[in-house]
């Protein structure tokens, strides 16, 4: 048995058993989400594999880096597909005779089907089974994937997309449920959770680059590529994942009302946000929209607050540090959604430039991204969560405002690649920091929830801001000079700078809060009980932390 395991652990060693299991994996405890399969019918042991719960940071098994690789990849295709098909808009625009607002849809059927449903797929994967829910998830983004290739309507485009972000929306938070309950609260889960979501990331970052090699020769192959490799994630998957067992599930356990309410209210919401500037924000159909989505969503918290099993347990938000985890993921995604669909738009129909041309004036930032997976478990054990999306965020806001500065005529490395490199820095920090946060402390029966509340805030804000930029764009009038930006884009950018400010703003009070509560914690842990253990003491204070990072 390895040293990291004696020290997670402090129990005598067990005598060993004849099955041989690397020295940083044991099996789990007993509980209702990761418990071994049981016997089957027949008084024999089931021969599916154990459920593994890894406690080491390093020297991981095969089989656990093969898991990762499968979360990850998956985690890596959702953020590429709304980053890669950013890069093909106007070219389906121009093959579909597609308006800038009727495009955007295309990007938001998928971030609403994503957000809207993340908050049921995380309860999903609670009830029914983090294996169950995934791999099945994973076979129909792969399905939808190749049929959204190989059709010519945008109607059913934007529909097929809309399936694909339901289908992420089930992948994600199981994926995410999947890690936190298979590797360790410490170190190894910081370096599982700092890979996985700095994989997440590089897909926004990559999916740029890829979108542009790909679209140079075809949209559709833009729209093609995340299917096969889904599946083969999925072949993967099915070796790798454990089988563990869970209890029986009744259909009234399932919060059907809270997510049509939910769901429904942010449709109505984006609807309302991006047909305004048509038919006017104070017409019958802008209002009713309004007062619709918001009834929905009151009824919605109504709903949570009643249900035996909703899919949001309230309570959850007590945690500080759970609550600034959305905030900071609803304002970082919602800024560079936005952001992206309007530097695509102004380089491809203003300046001109290729897709490939476009795809590597945003390598840098991909670039970044990879380089730090491997570093980020390191920086998360020694820095708290709060300082690093605090830093992360700043880097987001001095990208966006560097690009105000955009002219005709100016070289890229004046006006664009600052901004590259300022994301890419936003992204290696935020990402891992947001999602470690997220769950950080939450017990295993709802990490589904967590990880599907932080996701779910990360594709609402991206839905939201791209429907206020949307609405900014075909609001303004006139007509740009050669190589400036297009009416109302420089409007559009001060507010996404306004929301990545406030997102910055938020984290500056969260650490001067834990500042504050820091000498109280010490106190605390002065006054404890001699006799207690010293890990004991450290994990209580740790925790305590936790709450206010």
């Amino acid at each position: 048995m390895s040293r990291s395991l004696r020290r997670s652990t402090r129990r005598e060693p067990v005598p060993p058993t004849p099955t041989t299991r690397h020295p940083s994996v044991a099996p789990t405890t007993s509980n209702r989400s990761t418990s071994p399969v049981p016997p089957d019918q027949s008084g024999q042991p089931d021969q599916s594999d154990p459920a593994l719960h890894v406690t080491g940071a390093r020297g991981w098994a095969g089989r656990i880096w093969l898991l990762l690789v499968v979360l990850a990849g998956a985690l890596f295709l959702d953020g590429l597909d709304i980053s890669m098909v950013g890069v093909a808009l106007p070219s389906i625009g121009a093959d579909l005779h597609m308006s800038s607002t009727e495009l955007q849809w295309i990007v938001s059927g998928y971030v609403l089907g994503y957000g809207g449903l993340l908050l049921l797929g995380g309860r999903a994967s609670d009830l029914l089974g983090r294996r169950r829910v995934f791999l099945g998830a994973l076979a129909v983004f792969g399905v939808a994937s190749v049929l959204t290739a190989v059709v010519n309507i945008d109607l059913l485009i934007i529909g097929l997309r809309f399936v694909k972000g339901v289908a992420a929306a089930f992948t994600v938070p199981a994926g995410l449920s999947i890690i936190t309950t298979t590797f360790a609260e410490g170190p190894a889960r910081n370096r599982a959770l700092s890979i996985y979501t700095v994989c997440g990331a590089s897909g926004f970052s990559l999916g740029l680059v890829f979108g542009g090699l790909l679209t140079e020769l075809s949209w559709k192959a833009t729209l093609l590529f995340p299917g096969p490799v889904a599946l083969i994630l999925l072949v993967a998957g099915l070796r790798v994942i454990p089988v563990t067992a869970v209890e029986p599930m009744r259909w009234s356990h399932f919060d059907a009302l809270g997510a049509v309410t939910s769901t429904a209210a942010l449709l109505l919401l984006v609807f309302a946000v991006v047909q305004a500037p048509h038919v006017g924000w104070t017409s019958p159909t802008t209002i009713a929209s309004f007062a619709v989505a918001v009834i929905l969503a009151i009824s919605f918290v109504v709903t949570e607050r009643r249900h035996a099993h909703p899919l949001v347990r309230l309570g959850i938000l007590r945690s500080r540090a759970v609550v600034h985890a959305n905030i900071a993921a609803f304002v970082m995604f919602g800024a560079y959604v936005s952001f992206q669909f309007l530097v695509t738009l102004y380089l491809q129909d203003t300046l001109g430039w290729s897709p490939i041309a476009m795809a590597l004036g945003f390598l840098p930032a991909g670039l970044l991204v990879v380089g730090s997976a491997l570093k980020m478990d390191r920086v998360l054990d020694r820095v708290p969560t709060a300082p690093l999306i605090a830093v992360g965020l700043a880097a987001f806001l001095a990208g966006y405002l560097w690009f105000l500065r955009a002219g005709p005529h100016m070289p890229y490395a004046v006006f664009l690649l600052p901004t590259i490199v300022a994301l890419g820095i936003g992204f290696a920090l935020c990402f891992p920091a947001i999602n470690s946060q997220a769950t950080a402390g939450v017990h295993d029966d709802e990490q589904g929830l967590a990880s599907g509340l932080v996701n779910t805030s990360i594709q609402v804000g991206g839905a939201i801001m791209l429907a206020v930029v949307t609405a900014i764009l075909s609001s303004a009038h006139g007509t740009a000079a050669p190589g400036a930006l297009a009416p109302g884009a420089a409007t559009a950018i001060t507010v996404i700078c306004a929301a990545a400010g406030v997102g910055f703003a938020a984290t500056l009070v969260v650490l001067f809060l834990e500042r504050r509560r820091r000498p109280a914690l010490q106190l605390v842990g002065a006054q404890s009980t001699p006799s207690a253990p010293a890990r004991d003491d450290e994990t209580a204070a740790r925790e305590a932390v936790c709450e206010g990072c």
